[in-house]
């Protein structure tokens, strides 16, 4: 019975070969760590976050951390987030869970883009919540575009531009 136990727990816990990754079309040109670019405007921020695959290449994890510095308008402030991107089966479309440090919470989507040099992560309408969209633009290899916008309540077509920024990869 004793030499039993280990070989029944040693069978639980194998569960077969790991799992292939799997294959994140067009979102797979964000993998990597980025640096935010910007004009160098007053009160302008700064920042970076990196995609990693992570859990066997189930899901990628974006990290980002960004600093504003104070202005007349507002005090200094820093902003972390995370957000998981993953699918709900191998064939299914990506889906997102955005979490951030102001206790914000958003669910995306990425529909099927016609232009794959768009990457685009929608919230989905809501009656009374505003709508989320946010879309990185690959410029080239190793540059993009990020452009946040927000549709306000009950007017989920209506998006206005919150965030616009650049971001280049970073040296290896």
């Amino acid at each position: 019975m004793r030499c039993l136990l280990p070989l029944a727990l040693l069978a639980c816990l194998y569960a077969g070969p790991p799992a292939k990754p799997l294959g994140w079309g067009p979102v797979q040109y964000l993998v990597g760590d980025w640096i935010g670019e910007g004009g160098g405007a007053p009160g302008q921020g700064t920042g970076s976050f990196s995609f990693t695959p992570d859990l066997q290449g189930k899901v990628l994890v974006r990290k980002n951390h960004s600093e504003y510095p104070k202005s007349q308008e507002r005090a200094a402030a820093v902003h972390d987030d995370l957000m998981v991107v993953y699918r709900e089966t191998p064939e299914a479309p990506p889906h997102a869970i955005y979490f951030d440090s102001e206790g914000h919470t958003i669910r995306y989507e990425l529909p099927v883009a016609a232009d794959p040099g768009n990457i685009v992560f929608v919230s989905s309408p809501e009656p009374s919540a505003p709508r989320y969209r946010l879309t990185y633009t690959r410029v080239d290899q190793d540059r993009l575009k990020i452009k946040f916008e927000i549709a306000p309540p009950g007017k989920p077509g209506q998006f206005t531009t919150y965030i616009e920024a650049g971001a280049r990869r970073a040296a290896k």
